[in-house]
């Protein structure tokens, strides 16, 4: 993995699927704090390209949490009815050549402002993990990985509590605003 540089440096996100096709990407990821164990960024109103070429936008502001050794990334999501959270059955990341790169293994987590959660795309991943060849080890890593984040859910671990997320919120739009006071001079 590349130097990551500072907090406030921009980056993109690729997201792959298993046979290595860029699958979706996102303009943005401003890096707000690199620990050890997991990178911090943050985004709103950010262009999404999809694989087929269609684009969107987000909405609300988003704290994303990258992980170097889960295979799972969680994204705080800051919306009008309250707090929510969605998360990625995912490769650890990598940082290469100015974008943050790992693969989607389809299996998401969305976890609703009440704290209950849903797993979602079981018949996807089961379509890919046979299409793919996923093999016995990955699935056994992903089973295992996804046990971990939703007993990470269920203790309202640090990543999925409102003021960590309010923090990084705090952090991101201070960013934002020194990057436009530079652009300004």
């Amino acid at each position: 993995m590349e130097n990551m540089g500072k907090v406030g440096e921009n980056y993109v996100i690729h997201s792959y699927k298993h046979n290595g096709q860029l699958y979706k990407s996102w303009d943005e990821a401003i890096l707000l704090e690199k620990t050890d164990t997991y990178y911090v960024f943050g985004n709103q109103k950010t262009k999404v390209t999809e694989v087929d070429g269609r684009t969107w936008y987000t909405k609300e502001p988003a704290i994303l949490f990258y992980f170097k050794n889960h295979w799972f990334n969680i994204i705080g999501q800051c919306k009008e009815k309250g707090l929510t959270f969605y998360c990625n059955m995912t490769s650890p990341f990598i940082i290469e050549e100015g974008a943050i790169k790992y693969i989607d293994y389809d299996l998401d987590v969305r976890i609703f402002p009440t704290g209950s959660f849903k797993i979602l795309d079981r018949r996807e991943y089961a379509y890919h993990k046979k299409k793919m060849a996923y093999s016995k080890q990955l699935d056994s890593i992903l089973k295992r990985e996804l046990s971990t984040l939703i007993e990470m859910i269920r203790q309202v671990d640090y990543f999925f509590q409102p003021e960590t997320i309010e923090k990084y919120v705090n952090m991101y739009q201070l960013e934002v605003k020194k990057s436009k006071e530079k652009m300004a001079l």
